[in-house]
Formats: C-alpha cells, sequence, structure tokens
C-alpha cells in the first residue's frame, strides 16, 4: 500500500528500509541462473557477484563455504542458485543468501540450446528464404570482433590481400561474458544504421561452448534477424555451431573464410576478365572471318565475278527459248492445218451437195418436206427441187404407163 506522505510529513529512513525488507521477505526463495564474477572466499563465508548472462546487471551473493565446494564453481562459470533474498536495514544493501549451488553442465546447456532453436525455427528465423545475398564488391564492411584479436587480424589482413582498397569500419566489444551480447548487439545496430556499410561480419576466434553462448543468445539471434544489412557469422572454427550461424544470411567456418567470402579475390577477378576477353576476341574474330568467308564465296558466284558473262548466257537463253517457241508454233499451225483439210474432206464427204454433184436431186414440198417416195406425189402438185446448182419449181404430171412407173 503506498504510504501517506509529504514534505510536511515525511517518514524516516529506517521506516523506509523495514518496509522495503518487508516485501523482499514476501518474495521466498527463489532459484537465480548467473555467471560467477569476483569470487572471494574468507574464512567459512563465500562472497561473490552473480552476473546476469545477457544484460549488464548484477547482484551479490553470500553463502556458507561448504556450499561451494564444487570444483566446477569458479570465476566465470555459469550456475543455478537456489537463493533467499535479503535486505540489510543497516546499510541499505540487497544480496542473496545462496542455500545451494549447481553448476549447469555442458549437457543442461545444449538442451537449453536445443528448446531455443525449436522455438526460432517455429518463428521462421532460419528459413533459406530469408536469407540474403552478398554484395560482389562492397564499399565498406562492418566488422564486429574481441578488441586486439586474432579474428580482427585474420579478417582485415585476408581482405586487403585479395582487394587492397577494400574499406571497413570495425567495432570492438567483449565476445565472451556477461557484456558480450550487449555489446555486440548495441554494435550492430549502429553498422546496421549506417547506409555506406553493406555487409558485416561478426567474428571471434572460437572457444569452448561455455566462450560462445552470448553468440546463441536470444537477444542477438533477433537483433540478426531483425537486421536490414546482410550479417555473415564467422564465429570459431568448423566444428563451433551456435545458433547466430542460423539465423545469418551466410556462415564462414573461419574468420579467413569470412573475408574470402566477402571480399573477392582481385587476382581471380582479373584472370577471369582476361578469359572472357580472349573469349570475346575469339568469337569476334571467328564471327569475321565466317563473314569474310561468305563474302569471298559471293564474289566469287559466276553473277558477281563476271556480271556481262552472265547477261550473254541470260540472252542466249532467251534467244533459245524464242526459236523454240517459233519452232513450236510452226508445228502447231501445221497440224491445225492438216487437221482443218481432214475436217473439211470429211464434211465435203458427208455433205448433201457433194450427193447433189453426182446427179442426185432433193424434193421437197413448199413446206420444206422431203418427199422419199413416188407414192407421196399427187399430179399437179407444185415441188421444189434442189440441184447442185439451186432450186427450181416443178409440177407433178399424171404417170405415164409406158414409164414403168417412173
Amino acid at each position: 500500500m503506498a504510504l501517506d506522505t509529504s514534505a510536511d510529513n515525511p517518514i524516516p529512513v529506517r521506516t523506509v528500509l523495514n518496509l522495503v525488507g518487508g516485501w523482499i521477505g514476501r518474495l521466498g526463495r527463489v532459484w537465480v541462473e548467473g555467471q560467477i564474477t569476483e569470487l572471494n572466499r574468507r574464512g567459512g563465508t563465500v562472497f561473490l557477484t552473480l552476473r546476469d548472462p545477457a544484460a549488464n546487471i548484477s547482484v551479490r551473493v553470500v553463502g556458507a563455504r561448504g556450499i561451494f565446494e564444487n570444483p566446477a564453481v569458479v570465476d566465470g562459470a555459469r550456475v543455478v542458485i537456489h537463493a533467499k533474498p535479503d535486505f540489510y536495514v543497516n546499510r541499505g544493501s540487497f544480496s542473496l543468501t545462496a542455500i545451494e549451488v549447481r553448476a549447469v553442465g555442458v549437457g543442461e546447456l545444449l538442451a537449453r540450446l536445443e528448446q531455443l532453436k525449436r522455438v526460432l525455427s517455429a518463428e521462421g528465423l532460419f528459413r533459406p528464404e530469408r536469407k540474403r545475398p552478398l554484395p560482389f564488391l562492397p564499399g565498406t564492411i562492418g566488422l564486429v570482433c574481441g578488441r586486439d584479436s586474432a579474428a580482427e587480424r585474420d579478417v582485415l589482413e585476408n581482405a586487403r590481400r585479395r582487394w587492397p582498397a577494400v574499406a571497413f569500419r570495425v567495432e570492438t566489444v567483449a565476445v565472451q561474458g556477461s557484456h558480450a551480447v550487449g555489446e555486440v548487439v548495441e554494435a550492430l545496430r549502429r553498422l546496421d544504421a549506417d547506409p555506406a556499410v553493406e555487409v558485416i561480419i561478426i567474428t571471434r576466434g572460437g572457444g569452448s561452448l561455455e566462450d560462445l553462448l552470448p553468440f546463441s543468445d536470444e537477444t542477438m539471434v533477433r537483433a540478426v534477424a531483425a537486421a536490414r544489412t546482410p550479417v555473415v557469422s564467422a564465429i570459431g572454427h568448423e566444428q563451433d555451431a551456435p545458433l547466430l550461424d542460423l539465423v545469418a544470411d551466410h556462415r564462414a567456418s573461419t574468420p579467413t573464410d569470412a573475408a574470402k567470402r566477402v571480399v573477392p579475390d582481385v587476382r581471380e577477378q582479373q584472370a577471369m576478365i582476361r578469359q572472357l576477353r580472349d573469349r570475346g576476341r575469339r568469337s569476334v574474330t571467328g564471327r569475321i572471318e565466317r563473314e569474310l568467308t561468305w563474302l569471298n564465296g559471293v564474289r566469287s558466284r559466276p553473277a558477281l565475278a563476271d556480271p556481262v558473262r552472265e547477261v550473254e548466257r541470260k540472252h542466249e537463253q532467251v534467244l533459245a527459248t524464242r526459236d523454240r517457241a517459233r519452232r513450236a508454233l510452226a508445228v502447231a499451225l501445221d497440224r491445225a492445218e492438216d487437221r482443218l483439210t481432214h475436217t473439211r474432206a470429211r464434211l465435203t464427204a458427208l455433205s448433201p451437195a457433194a450427193t447433189l454433184a453426182r446427179g442426185y436431186a432433193i424434193v421437197q414440198r413448199p413446206d420444206g418436206t422431203v418427199l422419199r417416195a413416188a407414192e407421196d406425189l399427187e399430179t399437179g402438185e407444185t415441188l421444189w427441187v434442189r440441184l447442185p446448182d439451186g432450186r427450181r419449181s416443178v409440177t407433178v404430171d399424171p404417170l405415164d404407163p409406158d414409164s414403168g412407173g417412173l
């Protein structure tokens, strides 16, 4: 409950501290995880500082010497402490009184990392489609590394050996211990905010599982996932696999490998340019030679080699064609004349005029009816007799008995 106080009605310091102690006392015993620093054994009591694994926060811990007899409990060790919160009113200080201490073993650390890995993977932070390609030749490379570390030298020396003009912006941070996560994340954010930085390398030179724990911290993994700039992870060696390797856009097995992945080798690029130039020259030369061969072939054709001869040849062809046409036309006319003569002869042979020329005549009535029998004649009837040289009218006389019917 809030106290009813004012400038005119203050309360003593002892009252405030007693209330704070009462509130802390109601917290009860808790299990706390952290990293041991400033371990000090004095007589039968052990004093130490327990730092948070990720944040820059610590608390004093006091306990009996027998509780800390475990050989694994040393400076830098990661432990779980069962403790009772205590607030000393006389000094206004807070501490934890240790009841039990357990060193966090490698198996337990691996189990926690595996659980965190499953959670982050379910959120899609490790998906391949999230990975961004590295720029071919970055203008400025951001480097997050330890102070005066071999990893820094490896990256800088190999990168400048491959491309002497490469530029770096180096952020030196703590790469292990309780401050590592915060410093690395802050350096990553500064580099990511710099528009000149086109790729970021986070590196350190290997170490034990405990040393590499900051690079599996959830805060750092999420910071890398949220970065807009491509990130290359170069933590430790091939056998080291912190979660940072899974979320980074590219993983390098060593700091040297990171330099090779990010910076192209100027000698290799020059050799590639020479090869491409030679291929281009061969391609152009081959094309020119093919076109020259085609041009020479065209020029060697008769139409271009001797144009007049081609015209003469065509003139001869025209004359020959004309002569063949004349001969064909003459033959056709001769054959047509022969056919006409034969047809005229056949018509003459079949014509009634030819029969009349042989002494025959055609007898017709005035209406044009042809008489074919003598009994069809009537006495006194006027008939037309057609002779070869024309027609004449005749009259039918009575039949003469002595004529024999003629």
